[in-house]
């Protein structure tokens, strides 16, 4: 059992008053391990969440530095910090909300050949990548891994978010299979993207976390939420896990690929 200090009952009392986290809940909180890939849009929130929530050990991956463009909605990065590394911005931000925690930085774009060893530390992933090939590689890897991980997208006005508990639960290939031909999806580069919507999405994927961690309520397995910013109407589809799905079926995958890269993107749900 942990033994919290002062200083630490005080700043985790929210979370230890709830019924469904307490005091127990807490000392998994700080004992968890959890990988943000992507430290833009929805991994700002994310980090910021993860860090003040108290997760012990927060993996923050990303090989980007901070452009200007960022900074309508990568809210963890400031105007200061344009040209320095994503995960060294981020980094400084969360230690300064929250010291007690460990981040660990991994400065590097993900492929085939890293991704495994990256998410092997780690008890949960969080998928905050802006494209498809980064999205499904992420799937991938952690299908092959047997690690947990939630799924986010964004673009325009909307959202979208899964969990994925592997072999158990509905993968993303299950649902969307395969990348788009390239050009097929607009970007956000080429589309837009509302700022809050970053913020919307990335809270929820840090709650789908800490929900895991604890065991409070019940994450978004076999269920895709989507949103719309533009009416705020929320829906929840139904999924299944797919038994002849190509990587996490009864015939799944064995290795990992990488795959063609596109920008940005969501396919519409349902």
């Amino acid at each position: 059992m942990r033994d919290f200090n002062e200083e630490e009952l005080e700043r985790y009392s929210r979370h230890i008053l709830l019924q469904d986290v307490g005091i127990e809940g807490q000392e998994k909180i700080c004992a968890a391990k959890v990988l943000v890939i992507g430290a833009g849009g929805l991994g700002s929130p994310i980090a910021y969440y993860l860090a003040a929530a108290g997760v012990g050990t927060i993996g923050i991956a990303d090989g980007d530095v901070v452009d200007v463009s960022n900074l309508q909605r990568q809210i963890i990065h400031t105007t200061a910090e344009v040209g320095a590394p994503k995960v060294e911005s981020a980094k400084r931000k969360m230690l300064a909300i929250n010291p007690g925690v460990t981040v660990d930085t991994y400065r590097m774009m993900l492929d085939a050949s890293n991704i495994l060893e990256v998410v092997a530390p780690y008890d949960f992933v969080i998928d905050g990548t802006d494209n498809f090939a980064a999205k499904f590689l992420v799937n991938d890897a952690c299908v092959l891994a047997g690690k947990p991980f939630s799924h986010g997208g964004i673009l325009r006005f909307t959202g979208q978010t899964m969990t994925v508990r592997p072999r158990e639960s509905a993968c993303y290939a299950c649902v969307f299979d395969r990348p788009p031909p390239a050009g097929v999806v607009p970007t956000c580069a080429s589309a837009g993207v509302l700022g809050a919507v970053a913020g919307m999405l990335g809270a929820i994927q840090a709650a789908e976390a800490l929900k895991f961690i604890t065991g409070a309520g019940e994450p978004l397995y076999d269920a895709l939420l989507s949103f719309d910013a533009r009416t705020m109407d929320f829906r929840k589809t139904r999924l299944a896990r797919a038994p002849g799905c190509r990587v996490c079926g009864d015939a799944g995958i064995v290795s990992l690929q990488d795959y063609e890269p596109a920008a940005c993107d969501l396919k519409p749900a349902g």
